[in-house]
C-alpha cells in the first residue's frame, strides 16, 4: 500500500502548447532501418521509450558488453560510499590469470579502484573486472549473484550472467532489450561517462611498464556525441556495441548484437544514433538528484530524510511537436522505517497529464538515517507526552 502525497506541481515554462501521447508510444520505425545484425535496440535514455526495435528480445551472447553490468555494481558500491576511488585493491592470482582482454595484471599487483574501472571501462579488462568483483563481493562468483539479483530487480527476464567478464559460458545470455535497460540504469551515474568517453589513455604511468589502453569503442572518437558504453567480441557472439550519445540534451542508448565485422557493427548503430538525433527531442523535467521534499522516518536518529530522484526525468516528443503543462505526482512509501540508506527507494515520482502517468520513476534517499537508540526514542516519547499535557 502506499499513500499519495497531495504534492502537485505545474510545470509552465518549459512544457509549451500541446500533448502529443503517440510520442510515448513505442515508434514502429522502418524495418530496414537496421540490417545484418541478429538483433538491435534503440531507447531515449530519461523516457526509456523504445525509437526502433530489431528482435530486440532474442537471447544472446553478450561478450564484453557483460561489462555494462559489472560497472552498474562498480558506480552503486561507489555512490553508496562501499568504494572509493583512490582505494588500492590488490589483484588475486585468479583475477590475474584471466585471459582475453586485459590490462596484464601481476598477482599481488595494486591499483586503485579508479584506475581498474578505467582498465574494464575502456580497455575491456577481464582481469580488471574479475579483481573489482573479488573486492566488492568477496569472490568472482559471489559477484555474479548480486549480478543476476541486480537484473531480477530491473525486470530483465531475458538475461542471466555466469561470470563478470562475458568469456563464453553456456548459460551466459542477455538480449538487446535487456542490455540497453541496464545501460539506462548505468548512466545514472554520470562519472561514468568520464570513463567510457575516453579514447585513450594510461596505467602505470611513470613506471618501465607503462601501459595504453585505447578504447574498444572508436565511435567515442568518429560520432560526435558519443561517450560510451561498451563493445564486445566472441567467434560465437560476433561484434555487438552498446553505445550510448548525447545531443542537444537528449540521450539516446543504442544496442546491436552480432554484426559481422566491427565495421558493420559502427555502422548500423550510427545509423539509429542518426535516425534519433534527426528524428526526436527531449524536453528536461528534473535532474538527478534534486529534491523532491522531506519523508517522516519512523524510529530514526533524524525524523525525517531528504527525498530526490533517482535519475534525470524527461518528456520525448517528435521533433517540432510541443507539449502541455503536466504534473508531478510524488507518491511515497507507507511506514518508512530506520534504518535507511543512502539511495533507498522511498517511493516514485510521475508525470501526469489528464490522469494518465507519461512517466513513473523512483524516489530514494539522499543521506543514511540510522535507528535511534532507545533512550533516545524515550526522550522522543517523554516531550511528546509532557507537550500533550501542557
Amino acid at each position: 500500500m502506499k499513500r499519495i502525497a497531495t504534492v502537485f506541481f505545474v510545470i509552465t515554462s518549459l512544457l509549451l502548447a500541446m500533448w502529443n501521447p503517440s510520442a510515448f508510444a513505442k515508434e514502429s520505425s522502418s524495418p530496414d532501418l537496421v540490417n545484418n545484425v541478429r538483433s538491435a535496440i534503440l531507447i531515449e535514455r530519461d523516457t526509456g521509450k523504445v525509437l526502433y526495435e530489431k528482435n530486440s528480445n532474442q537471447e544472446l551472447p553478450p561478450a564484453s558488453m557483460t561489462k555494462i553490468m559489472t560497472m552498474l555494481l562498480i558506480m552503486e558500491a561507489m555512490d553508496e560510499g562501499k568504494l572509493s576511488w583512490n582505494e588500492k585493491i590488490r589483484a588475486s592470482e585468479y583475477a590475474a590469470s584471466m585471459g582475453g582482454s586485459q590490462i596484464f595484471l601481476e598477482p599481488g599487483e595494486e591499483m586503485t579502484a579508479k584506475q581498474l574501472l578505467m582498465g574494464i571501462a575502456i580497455g575491456s579488462g577481464n582481469d580488471a573486472s574479475v579483481a573489482m568483483a573479488e573486492r566488492i563481493a568477496g569472490s568472482e562468483q559471489a559477484f555474479v549473484e548480486k549480478m543476476n539479483e541486480k537484473a531480477k530487480e530491473l525486470g530483465l527476464k531475458n538475461t542471466h550472467f555466469k561470470n563478470v567478464t562475458g568469456l563464453p559460458v553456456s548459460g551466459h545470455y542477455s538480449t538487446a532489450h535487456d542490455m540497453a535497460i541496464m545501460a539506462k540504469e548505468l548512466l545514472k551515474y554520470e562519472d561514468i561517462t568520464k570513463f567510457t568517453g575516453m579514447y585513450e589513455a594510461y596505467l602505470r604511468e611513470n613506471t618501465d611498464k607503462k601501459f595504453w589502453l585505447v578504447n574498444t569503442n572508436k565511435l567515442v572518437r568518429f560520432y560526435p556525441g558519443v561517450d560510451g558504453l561498451k563493445t564486445g567480441f566472441t567467434a560465437e557472439a560476433k561484434y555487438c556495441l552498446t553505445a550510448t550519445a548525447q545531443k542537444n540534451g537528449m540521450r539516446v542508448i543504442a544496442v546491436v548484437f552480432g554484426a559481422p565485422t566491427s565495421k558493420e557493427r559502427n555502422a548500423q548503430v550510427t545509423k539509429m544514433l542518426d535516425y534519433a538525433f534527426s528524428q526526436y527531442e527531449t524536453h528536461p523535467v528534473m535532474k538527478r538528484n534534486q529534491t523532491v521534499g522531506n519523508v517522516r522516518v519512523s524510529k530514526g536518529k533524524t525524523k525525517t530524510v531528504e527525498a530526490v530522484t533517482s535519475e534525470p526525468l524527461s518528456l520525448l516528443t517528435k521533433k517540432g511537436e510541443k507539449t502541455d503543462a503536466i504534473q508531478k505526482q510524488v507518491v511515497y512509501n507507507k511506514n518508512i522505517k530506520a534504518p535507511i540508506q543512502k539511495g533507498d527507494t522511498l517511493g516514485t515520482i510521475r508525470l501526469v497529464k489528464d490522469g494518465k502517468v507519461l512517466l513513473e520513476s523512483p524516489i530514494v534517499a539522499k543521506q543514511n538515517v540510522a535507528e535511534a537508540g532507545w533512550w533516545s526514542l524515550y526522550k522522543r516519547a517523554f516531550g511528546l507526552f509532557t507537550r500533550a499535557g501542557e
